[in-house]
């Protein structure tokens, strides 16, 4: 079967390679399906400007020989399109760099591709904040980076993010069409106007509107990550449902907050701003069909390097979710 005729499902994410630990861990929870995040690289892929297709194919074949599915690739390493995103010389070698690891994935049989278009990355303040039991979580305080120097050396505005990403997709989209894969775009984490002198557009509902009209096609659509939504404030059910029904939603980081912008801080995924088996409701309702993926668990007593002790808890509290959900216990 297709991934993209699966029914909503649960995946393992979050993952740069393959070790015999991430098999084990997928398989010993009863999950098919896994993601990978190559935003630090990866040892399968080691490019320095894009992917050659035989060393995505082995990814792929890597997957099957274990028993597992590769659904998508999420981000690569920044110095690929570092150029692209802020508009600088070197923009077009990157651009079609950039289209030739679309073009490889596509032949390699890899249908999503996630991405994102923040030049400073992702922020956070601290990285050993205390949170339920003495856990430790990743947190954000506004005032603490609001005077932080430029990453680059000047200003970049809204309007100069918007053209350049406006630039950048009017290259790359016809060739994910053409290639078959789905592009994924993340929310900026954290979502803020600005942090290091550049814009970050990807911040609000209204930016993500306006991206989605700007890039208009079947093959464009949302990493849906619930933590960043709700890191932006109310909204989130809403934007689930406006989304979600365009079929734009192609997968989900399944995590939530304490707090929003200007200041929260990593949480459970039962203790956080929202009703998560509400979320999981409305993507039901919605008729999504991806899959979902936890994402930023908090450090637990003992826990490996990878957490996964924390992201066995949580997967565990969506299998149950799902479970009541997919068996009509809970309409």
């Amino acid at each position: 079967m297709q991934i993209d005729q699966l029914p909503m499902r649960l995946a393992v994410g979050q993952v740069n390679e393959l070790t015999d630990e991430i098999v084990t861990f997928t398989r010993q929870l009863g999950i098919q399906d896994i993601q990978f995040n190559m935003y630090h690289g990866s040892p399968h892929l080691p490019g320095e400007t894009h992917w050659e297709y035989m060393d995505l194919l082995r990814l792929r074949t890597r997957c099957e020989d274990a028993g597992l599915r590769l659904n998508a690739i999420e981000n690569v390493p920044i110095r690929f399109y570092d150029k692209a995103m802020l508009g600088l010389p070197g923009r077009d070698a990157q651009i079609k760099h950039m289209a030739t690891t679309i073009r490889n994935m596509g032949r390699a049989g890899i249908p999503i591709f996630g991405y994102h278009w923040a030049a400073t990355g992702v922020w956070r303040t601290s990285n050993t904040t205390p949170a339920r039991g003495g856990a430790l979580v990743t947190s954000f305080d506004l005032d603490l980076v609001k005077d932080a120097p430029l990453a680059f050396g000047r200003e970049y505005t809204d309007a100069d993010m918007w053209a350049n990403y406006t630039y950048y997709m009017q290259a790359i989209l016809p060739v994910a069409e053409e290639a078959g894969v789905k592009l994924a775009l993340h929310p900026d984490d954290p979502p803020v106007p600005s942090l290091g002198g550049v814009a970050r557009i990807m911040r609000s509902f209204d930016g993500f509107k306006h991206a989605l009209e700007v890039a208009d096609s079947p093959n464009h659509g949302l990493d849906f990550c619930v933590g960043s939504w709700s890191e932006m404030g109310p909204g989130v059910f809403e934007a689930i449902r406006t989304f979600g029904a365009q079929g734009k939603i192609f997968y989900v980081h399944f995590r939530d907050v304490l707090g929003s912008v200007p200041k929260f801080r990593e949480a459970f995924i039962n203790e956080g701003n929202l009703n998560m088996f509400e979320v999981m409701k409305i993507l039901k309702e919605v008729g999504f069909k991806g899959f979902l993926i936890d994402d930023h668990v908090p450090q637990v007593l003992h826990d490996s390097r990878w957490t996964s002790l924390s992201r066995a808890y949580a997967t565990g509290q969506m299998s149950v979710m799902l479970d009541l959900l997919t068996s009509g216990a809970v309409s």
